[in-house]
C-alpha cells in the first residue's frame, strides 16, 4: 500500500554520508540495485561482462533522496494520497496529477545540477558529439527483479539533448513514481513508499536503424531451446509498446540457425526528427513496410549475444537491443537493457518439459536430411 490515512507521514528521507549522488554505469554491478535501481544496475553488470552497451550515468537513489528532502514533499505526497480509494482509478489519477505537479515544479539543488551537468558534459565528450542525445530512463529499486517486475511502470524519454532538458526529464522520471497506474500497482503488490526509491539513468542514444526485444526463452511456450527476436525499423519503443506488429524470428539456441521467421507489415516506427531533434512516431514508407528489418547476420549475432547474457545471469532473459546506423557492421549492435524474464522463469521446468529436446531433435533431423547445422 502506498499510503494509508491512519498512519503518520514519514519524515523526509535524507541522503546518507559517503554514498554518491551520481554514478557512472561502469561503476555499477548487479548488487547495486539499492543505489541505482534495476535498470542501471543491469547496465553496469552487462558492461562488466563485456557486453556492448551505450555509455551513461545515473542519478542515484541518494540523489533522489536529496532532491525529495530539498523539495520538502515527503509529507505532502502521503497527505495527497490520504483517504484515496486505491481501486478508484479516477481518484488515483487526480491525486497523481497533483503529486506530479509538485515534484516537477521543484528545481534540483545547485549541487545536484552541477553534478548532473558535469556528468552530461563528460558523456558528450566520450561520445565525441556536442549535447549528445540521450535516453532518460527511470530505474526503480523494485523493478527488473525476477519476483516483482515493475518494468514499464515508470517513464522513459528518448532523444533528449542539453543539460536543462536532461534535468527537466529527470524530474519527470521521478514524478512518474506517482502515475495512477504505478500507485495502483504498488498497492496491489503490497509495496510501501518506504520500500521504494528511484534512480534515473542517462544513456547515450543509439541512432537506431532497427531495434526491438529478444527473449532467451520462447515467451509463448516457455521453450528454452530457442531465442525469439522481434524487430522494427527505428527505436524499439514501437515494439515494446505494442504499437506495431514487429518482424518475428525464432533462432535455435544451439546452432543459431533461424528456424522460423515472420515478416510483418510495419506501418509505423519511432525515429528522430532531425530538424526538431526530438523522437517522433512516423509512417514507414510503403515500399519498406514488408521489408525484413534485420538481416540474417544481425539476427545470428543478436542470438549469440543473447546466449552470452543468459549464461552470465544464469537464467532466461528479456533483452532490449538496437542496431546503430551511424556505426559499421560488426560493432553496431548494442544492448540497451536486460532483465530476468518473469513469466516462464517462475514456472517449474516440468511445465515446459515437452520442448526440452527440441534443439537436439532439430540437429538430428537436419543431419538426416543432410542440412548443414553449424
Amino acid at each position: 500500500m502506498v499510503a494509508t490515512p491512519d498512519r503518520a507521514a514519514p519524515a523526509a528521507p535524507a541522503a546518507r554520508a559517503g554514498l554518491p549522488l551520481v554514478c557512472w554505469f561502469e561503476d555499477c554491478r548487479k548488487d547495486s540495485v539499492p543505489l541505482v535501481g534495476g535498470k542501471c544496475a543491469s547496465l553496469g553488470e552487462l558492461i562488466s561482462a563485456g557486453v556492448r552497451v551505450p555509455p551513461g550515468f545515473a542519478l542515484t537513489t541518494e540523489g533522489y533522496r536529496r532532491f525529495i528532502a530539498d523539495a520538502g514533499i515527503a509529507r505532502e505526497v502521503p497527505a495527497l494520497l490520504s483517504g484515496v480509494d486505491m481501486t478508484d482509478l479516477d481518484a488515483l489519477e487526480a491525486a497523481s496529477v497533483r503529486i506530479r505537479e509538485v515534484i516537477e515544479a521543484h528545481p534540483f539543488s545547485t549541487e545536484l545540477e552541477d553534478l548532473v551537468g558535469e556528468s552530461y558534459r563528460k558523456l558528450s565528450l566520450r561520445c565525441a558529439m556536442p549535447a549528445a542525445p540521450v535516453a532518460v530512463r527511470s530505474s526503480a529499486t523494485a523493478e527488473d527483479l525476477a519476483d516483482a517486475s515493475f518494468a514499464g511502470q515508470q517513464d522513459t524519454y528518448l532523444w533528449i539533448r542539453g543539460v536543462d532538458e536532461v534535468l527537466h526529464h529527470m524530474r519527470k522520471c521521478i514524478s512518474s513514481l506517482y502515475t495512477g497506474r504505478a500507485i495502483a500497482y504498488r498497492a496491489r503488490q503490497g509495496y510501501d513508499d518506504a520500500q521504494l526509491a528511484i534512480s534515473v539513468g542517462v544513456q547515450k542514444m543509439a541512432n537506431a536503424y532497427t531495434a526491438g526485444v529478444m527473449f532467451t526463452v520462447h515467451p509463448a511456450s516457455g521453450d528454452r531451446s530457442v531465442i525469439v527476436i522481434d524487430s522494427n525499423f527505428g527505436f524499439g519503443e514501437s515494439v515494446v509498446s505494442g504499437e506495431v506488429t514487429p518482424d518475428h524470428f525464432v533462432v535455435n539456441k544451439i546452432t543459431l540457425d533461424i528456424i522460423d521467421r515472420t515478416i510483418s507489415q510495419k506501418l509505423v516506427c519511432v525515429t528522430v526528427d532531425t530538424k526538431a531533434q526530438v523522437s517522433r512516431t512516423i509512417e514507414v514508407p510503403f515500399e519498406r513496410q514488408k521489408v525484413q528489418s534485420l538481416i540474417d547476420d544481425e539476427i545470428t549475432e543478436l542470438a549469440w549475444m543473447g546466449k552470452q547474457i543468459e549464461k552470465h545471469y544464469g537464467r532466461p532473459m528479456d533483452i532490449e537491443w538496437a542496431v546503430d546506423k551511424d556505426l559499421p557492421a560488426g560493432g553496431n549492435i548494442f544492448i540497451l537493457q536486460a532483465r530476468p524474464e518473469t513469466v516462464w522463469s517462475v514456472r517449474s521446468q516440468g511445465a515446459v518439459a515437452g520442448a526440452a529436446g527440441s534443439a537436439m531433435d532439430y540437429i538430428l533431423s537436419a543431419m538426416l536430411t543432410g542440412k548443414k547445422v553449424s
